[in-house]
């Protein structure tokens, strides 16, 4: 009787076309933040999270802050686990949460490209290792600022000739500036000859990522700067604490919408079942039994909620993926980016709550008494 229940629905139209909306627009809601939820949980989780470590300053936050020899990377080199290290220097635009910041990270073009999982879509490798003043862009910031290959781009005391633009298979590379280190620490007004940010170690299999971070430590301990070693995870969560914070009360305005989604159904189909006694009692009078009457009702809830759950999915992901949003504080971003789980998450919630927002009113419309209901005017 699918026929029948969409001639009810359509009987209705502005209420169901007003309902759908709601869920669609609360499901757009949930999905965003659920985006934002696994954007962070990508970054300070994985394999890439447990298996770096980033020895950065003691007591310091902000990548400006920090400043640490380059010529530490030798030493650190020399503790048991340790099989490589990339000395980095980060400059950003913006410390503090901003929708668009701009980080540069300046390392060796060589240990870019053999570390970091990021594929060039423009420009070359070689453009990029020839010019003491070129840069990679990821895509995300590509498509905020508006850059292609062989553009110039200024920002701050910064300006580099922009050698080609990359994608990753890690959501947050894309937001993204690679240069090279000398060009970073020589640009005028940073001052930081022989200094970098921090060094990014990458451990060797087997090795105990805390032994390995200890050991850093106390042997950088009599150096001319101390030094506090954490795996990558760890100090990415640190560096984004406050919006780690923010990004777990949001997490719950997620849950706030998909129970509005159920209030709303739920007293939509109440206020249509309430409108139809008299033709659920005719129904039973021809023989519809009350357990077709229910799903009769279930159905009518349930395609609104999936109606509108997949429209505000669909809009969220077509949003996030166009649009390459980001967050981010201290150097460190977080990319929103969808995904099939979260797609299929969005669908089945909304699926299940139009079931459950269908059942108290299936139940009034299943049970209702006929004379009763006939004698209505």
């Amino acid at each position: 009787m699918i026929t029948y229940v969409l001639k009810t629905l359509w009987r209705h139209r502005t209420r169901t076309l007003l309902t759908v909306s709601g869920a669609a627009v609360a499901m757009f809601v949930f999905c965003f933040v659920g985006s934002v939820q696994e954007g962070l949980n990508r970054l300070t989780t994985g394999e890439d999270a447990d298996r770096s470590l980033i020895v950065f300053q003691e007591n310091r936050f902000c990548p400006t802050s920090s400043r640490l020899p380059e010529d530490y990377a030798g030493k650190i080199k020399e503790v048991s686990g340790v099989r490589d290290v990339m000395p980095i220097q980060v400059w950003t635009n913006n410390c503090r949460a901003s929708l668009d910041i701009v980080v540069f990270n300046g390392a060796d073009p060589e240990q870019i490209r053999s570390s970091r999982p990021i594929e060039l879509v423009e420009g070359s490798w070689d453009g990029f290792e020839s010019q003491r003043d070129a840069a990679i862009v990821g895509r995300n910031v590509a498509q905020r600022r508006g850059l292609d290959a062989g553009d110039q781009f200024s920002i701050g005391e910064i300006s580099v000739k922009v050698a080609g633009v990359f994608e990753s298979s890690v959501p947050s590379e894309e937001n993204l500036i690679y240069t090279s280190l000398a060009f970073l620490q020589y640009t005028r007004g940073l001052d930081a000859a022989g200094l970098v940010t921090q060094h990014e170690v990458t451990l060797a299999e087997g090795a105990d990522p805390d032994r390995v971070a200890s050991e850093i430590d106390a042997k950088l301990r009599t150096g001319a700067v101390a030094t506090k070693t954490r795996r990558k995870g760890a100090f990415q969560a640190s560096t984004l604490s406050d919006l780690v914070d923010l990004i777990g009360f949001a997490h719950w305005l997620g849950y706030a919408c998909v129970g509005l989604v159920l209030s709303l159904v739920a007293t939509t189909t109440v206020m249509s079942v309430q409108d139809r006694m008299k033709e659920y009692a005719v129904l039973q009078t021809i023989g519809v039994r009350p357990v077709r009457t229910m799903r009769l009702v279930l159905a009518e809830s349930t395609l609104l909620c999936i109606v509108g759950g997949f429209s505000g999915t669909l809009f969220a992901l077509a949003l996030l993926w166009g649009g390459g949003f980001a967050i981010g504080a201290e150097g460190a971003t977080i990319a929103f980016r969808p995904s099939i789980g979260l797609a299929v998450s969005g669908i089945s919630i909304s699926a299940l709550v139009g079931v459950v927002a269908g059942v108290a009113p299936a139940v009034q419309a299943a049970t209702v008494p006929i004379v009763d209901a006939l004698r209505q005017a």
